[in-house]
């Protein structure tokens, strides 16, 4: 079977990731991966682990039946699966650094590092050892333990588009910023613009406030032995 992936996404995640998968599946050019479809396909995980352990990966294998990828885990190998797929097109999503970093930090970083909620999401069923890989590619070996380092993880981003745009010909890449809509985008894949909005979805502040949210319920349920066992003790 001849690879079927049309569009790689190198962008890092909060770059706008999300809003691009819609964007793709919308115009046809799906179904998009994106970290999401780990967690729904565990079967996947071994090969995300040999990756990370810088193993070979038959990404013609990994990434048949789908028509596009974006995000982590997929973005940090965005060359090879390029090489990979030498039809698909490759589109490099990006942001300003700084801004990228705060939203970062604001809300991806939050799950594996807030406390108790990493421990709760560790723990889960099915999560666990998709966070574990994550930590692993993005925090530890991607940004080597120093994403609290705000320059040296701004380094790190510039040096991963700096990398995409010097591996891919020019011709093969666009550089997208979410914000131009669908214009770019639609002339890069060669397809008509859609008489809609182009999404813009998973923003910052909402994002935020889910993980907060997550992590008062964490701490509640942390809690509710200690509250039961107390509440049995005065009983007595």
């Amino acid at each position: 079977m001849e690879p079927s992936l049309r569009v790689v996404g190198a962008g890092f995640g909060r770059t706008g990731t999300l809003s691009l998968k819609l964007a793709l599946e919308s115009l046809g050019f799906g179904p998009c991966y994106h970290m999401a479809e780990v967690i729904r396909h565990p079967e996947h995980l071994p090969a995300w682990e040999s990756a990370t352990r810088g193993e070979v990966v038959d990404w013609t294998a990994l990434f048949r039946g789908w028509g596009a990828t974006v995000d982590w885990p997929a973005c940090s190998f965005a060359i090879a699966i390029a090489e990979a797929h030498p039809e698909a097109k490759v589109v490099l999503g990006v942001r300003e650094p700084r801004a990228w970093y705060r939203s970062c930090r604001a809300t991806i970083w939050l799950p594996s590092h807030l406390f108790p909620l990493r421990l709760f999401l560790d723990r889960m069923p099915g999560f666990g050892r998709v966070q574990r890989m994550a930590v692993e590619l993005i925090w530890r070996r991607g940004f080597g333990d120093r994403f609290l380092d705000e320059a040296h993880a701004i380094g790190v981003y510039e040096a991963h588009l700096a990398a995409v745009k010097a591996a891919i010909p020019a011709d093969r890449l666009l550089v997208f910023d979410v914000r131009e809509g669908w214009g770019p985008l639609c002339a890069f894949l060669g397809v008509p613009v859609p008489d809609r909005p182009f999404p813009h979805v998973n923003d910052t502040a909402s994002m935020r406030r889910g993980l907060h949210a997550a992590n008062a319920l964490a701490w509640a349920l942390l809690a509710a032995p200690v509250v039961v066992v107390a509440w049995a003790i005065g009983r007595l």
